[in-house]
C-alpha cells in the first residue's frame, strides 16, 4: 500500500533519514521542521500518516498533536522521541496518537512501526467503505421484484424489518440470496446500528462450533491462552445469521435451542450465565420438515426457528426478474472493472431468460461479470455470454389467458427444434404456469405424477 506521510522533526538529519527510508518503500513523503509548518500544510492537504517529534523548538509535539486533533484530521500519528517516558506515552495515547518510535542511531524501528500503521490504515479504510456502502447496498429498493412471487416476498420482508426480535427462517436453494435478504432485514430495521455476524454452519468443523458460537475462558482447553468472545456475544444488539443451519449436529442443535429459550449461555470453561440480546436469522436449502420426520433435526428447535419463514424462489420461477437482475449486476461490474457496457441486446436477453440457472442469482452474477470482462463494446451481445447459455435450445412459447384459464402455445421452427425440445419446453412451461405444483402440472398434461417426475429428471434445471 502506498501512503502519503508527513515527517515533522526539527532535526534535519533525523527528518531526512526517516524520509529516505519511507521513500524507498515508494511512499509519498514530505518533511516539516516545526509543528507550525505542519499545521499550515494540513490546511490544504490530508496525509495518511504523520510522524511527529515530541521535543521541538517552538510548539512541542504534544501541543501540535492537540491542534491536529482539534481540526478533526484522521491521520495516523506516530510520535518520535529520544526521551520517551510513561507519562508522555499516556498523555499522547489519550490525545489520539497511534504509536511511538524511539529515535536511535540506525532508526531500525521505522519499518515495524510503519507496517503496523499501514495494516491499521487498510483495516480502517475497509471498515469505513463497508459502513458507508452497506446501507445503500442492502436498501429495500435493491430487491428486484418484478415477478409476483418476489413482490409477495418483499412485502413480508418490509413487515419483518420493523419486527426486530422475531426469529426468521429463510428457505431457498443455493444461490437464491438468503444472506442478502438477511442483511436487508438487518440494515433496514432498528438493529441496523448493531453488528451483523454471519457464519456458515458447514464452514466450521463441528467439534469447534461450540467454542466459536459461545467463546471460551482462558484455560478452558489446551491452547486457550486467553478469553475469546463467541459469535453470540459479538452479535449483541444486532443480528446473528446462521447459514445452512440444517447441517448442525444434534448436540449443537440442543445447545442452540437452550440459547434461544433462555437468551443466555456460558462460555466454554465458564460458570457465569451471560445474557444476550440479538435477533437470530437462520437459513437452509434443506427441507427441515422432512428432516424432523426422519429424526435428523430436532422438532423443538424447528418450531423455535420457524416463527416466521420466508421462501426465496429460485431464479427459474421468477423469469420476470432475470433481465433487471442482469442490468443491476452489469452496472456494478462495469463500475468495478472500468467498463462502459450499458445495454444487453435483445438476442442476449432472450438467451438469458431461457437459461435455467441451477446456481440461481450467484450463477447469474458470475455470468454477467464474465460477459463484461470479454465485452469489447458498449453493448453486451450473445457472443459475450458463456457457451452453456448460448447452447440452451428452447422452442418459442407464448402463454395467453382466456378467462381464468392459461393456454400454452408452442411455435416449432422446422429444422431447428426436435421433438425432444418441444416436449421439454412444454413440460417446463406447464410447470411454470402451475407454479411448480407437480400434481397440478401432471393433471394439465394428462399424465401421472410418476411419469412427470421421470421426465422432469431429464431436464437440466
Amino acid at each position: 500500500m502506498r501512503a502519503t506521510i508527513f515527517v515533522t522533526d526539527d532535526d534535519e538529519v533525523v527528518r531526512q533519514a526517516i524520509s529516505r527510508r519511507l521513500a524507498k518503500r515508494h511512499h509519498e513523503v514530505r518533511g516539516f521542521d516545526s509543528g507550525e509548518a505542519l499545521l499550515g500544510a494540513l490546511e490544504s492537504e490530508q496525509p495518511d500518516i504523520i510522524f511527529l517529534d515530541m521535543k521541538m523548538s517552538g510548539m512541542s509535539g504534544l501541543e501540535t498533536l492537540k491542534q491536529v486533533r482539534s481540526k478533526n484530521i484522521q491521520a495516523i500519528i506516530i510520535l518520535l522521541t529520544a526521551y520517551g517516558t510513561v507519562e508522555d506515552a499516556v498523555e499522547a495515547m489519550r490525545l489520539g496518537a497511534y504509536d511511538f518510535l524511539i529515535k536511535n542511531v540506525d532508526l531500525s524501528g521505522v519499518e515495524p512501526v510503519i507496517d503496523r500503521a499501514l495494516e491499521y490504515l487498510t483495516l480502517r479504510r475497509r471498515v469505513d467503505f463497508e459502513s458507508q456502502d452497506r446501507p445503500g447496498r442492502y436498501a429495500l429498493q435493491n430487491l428486484v421484484s418484478n415477478s409476483p412471487s418476489m413482490n409477495e416476498l418483499v412485502g413480508y420482508i418490509q413487515e419483518m424489518t420493523q419486527n426486530h426480535k422475531t426469529t426468521v427462517l429463510l428457505f431457498g436453494e443455493t444461490g437464491t440470496g438468503k444472506e442478502f435478504v438477511a442483511r436487508v432485514l438487518h440494515h433496514n430495521g432498528p438493529r441496523a446500528q448493531g453488528p451483523f455476524v454471519g457464519v456458515n454452519c458447514t464452514a466450521i468443523p463441528q467439534e469447534l462450533f461450540e467454542s466459536e458460537l459461545f467463546g471460551y475462558e482462558r484455560g478452558a482447553f489446551t491452547g486457550a491462552h486467553q478469553r475469546k468472545l463467541g459469535l453470540c456475544e459479538q452479535a449483541e444488539g444486532g443480528t446473528l445469521f446462521l447459514d445452512e443451519i440444517g447441517d448442525l449436529n444434534p448436540t449443537m442443535q440442543a445447545k442452540l435451542l437452550r440459547v434461544l429459550q433462555e437468551r443466555s449461555f456460558k462460555r466454554l470453561g465458564g460458570r457465569q450465565d451471560i445474557d444476550v440480546d440479538f435477533r437470530l436469522i437462520a437459513a437452509t436449502n434443506r427441507d427441515l420438515k422432512k428432516e424432523v420426520v426422519q429424526g435428523t433435526f430436532r422438532e423443538d428447535l424447528f418450531f423455535r426457528l420457524n416463527v416466521v419463514s420466508l421462501d426465496l424462489p429460485p431464479l427459474r420461477k421468477r423469469v420476470e426478474d432475470i433481465i433487471p437482475l442482469c442490468l443491476q449486476t452489469l452496472a456494478r461490474h462495469c463500475q468495478d472493472l472500468g467498463k462502459e457496457v450499458t445495454v444487453i441486446d435483445l438476442e442476449a436477453q432472450q438467451l438469458l431468460e431461457r437459461y435455467p440457472y441451477p446456481g440461481n442469482i450467484r450463477e447469474l452474477q458470475n455470468m454477467i461479470e464474465r460477459a463484461v470482462i470479454f465485452c469489447r463494446g458498449q453493448i453486451l451481445t450473445k457472443g459475450d455470454l458463456p457457451r452453456e447459455v448460448q447452447e440452451v435450445v428452447h422452442a418459442a412459447v407464448n402463454v395467453v389467458t382466456q378467462g381464468e384459464q392459461p393456454m400454452v402455445r408452442i411455435e416449432m421452427k422446422l429444422g431447428e427444434h426436435s421433438l425432444g425440445d418441444i416436449e421439454n419446453t412444454l413440460i417446463e412451461e406447464v410447470m411454470r404456469v402451475s407454479n411448480f405444483n407437480k400434481s397440478l402440472a401432471a393433471k394439465y398434461l394428462g399424465i401421472t405424477r410418476f411419469a412427470l417426475d421421470r421426465r422432469v429428471k431429464k431436464i437440466a434445471w
